[in-house]
């Protein structure tokens, strides 16, 4: 807005022509919708990444390898945030541990059984000490796999691969034995991704995922900060180019 009142004050020659200037790339506004590493889906409401790992582990193993990748299995704080869980596609079907329209996997909440004696009594504990989470499941279905000396089961979540059923956000809760195998949620904070799909630490410049290869941004809590874009000038000698998409003020020459 307003260059057209530039060119007429500033740009006209002595002839009272106006000069013409040739811009390749203009700053714009632009919203950064990749805040995941690639194969991770992200919820807004809890500025969180998520990923389910179809490679069935136990759940012991399953904590370590979401901790390897700066995360924990998933734990809830609201309705929300599970129905959010229950819509996404896992891409769910022709994968070990899995049935067709239905896949079940490790979440990070542990059953404390209490009573054995007509019937199985107990209680969902968060499984991390010191977490926020404050959603905790209704009452289990109990896994197969569980033995009778087992007083600490772990939770699966089952969810349904059919469209319809997902939408309905049906799903449910098995409390489960710790040594079964069976795929995992794993959940992280959400992180700053470059051009490139490089996970960028807190207070280093990089280029956001985006259509732009000539922003700079500083990364603050997951989020592209202090933007700064570079406007490049049109390549000398050549009429016709191509810009690289992730590469700044760089050109192929399209001429013979």
């Amino acid at each position: 807005q307003g260059k057209e009142n530039v060119d007429s004050r500033h740009n006209r020659g002595r002839g009272g022509d106006t000069t013409r200037f040739h811009t390749v790339n203009v700053a714009q506004p632009v919203r950064f919708s990749r805040k995941c590493p690639t194969g991770w889906h992200h919820y807004e409401g809890t500025a969180s990444c998520y990923r389910v790992y179809l490679n069935g582990e136990n759940y012991w193993d399953a904590v370590q390898t979401c901790q390897r990748v700066n995360g924990s299995l998933a734990t809830f704080t609201a309705d929300q945030e599970l129905r959010f869980i229950l819509a996404q596609e896992w891409d769910l079907e022709e994968k070990t541990f899995v049935w067709k329209d239905r896949g079940r996997f490790w979440v990070g909440y542990q059953y404390v059984i209490t009573n054995r004696n007509h019937s199985l009594e107990g209680h969902w504990e968060v499984a991390y000490k010191g977490s926020s989470e404050v959603f905790l499941p209704p009452d289990p279905i109990f896994g197969p796999a569980m033995s009778e000396k087992d007083n600490i089961l772990c939770a699966q979540l089952q969810c349904f691969h059919f469209p319809t059923l997902r939408r309905h956000g049906l799903h449910s809760w098995y409390a489960e034995n710790c040594y079964e195998k069976s795929s995992f949620l794993c959940k992280r904070s959400q992180t700053c991704v470059d051009i490139k799909d490089n996970i960028v630490d807190e207070g280093y410049y990089f280029t956001p995922k985006g259509n732009d290869p000539c922003l700079s941004c500083t990364c603050h809590n997951g989020e592209p900060e202090m933007c700064v874009a570079a406007l490049c000038e049109r390549p000398q000698g050549c009429q016709q180019y191509r810009k690289d998409p992730k590469e700044c003020c760089k050109f192929t020459c399209l001429d013979p």
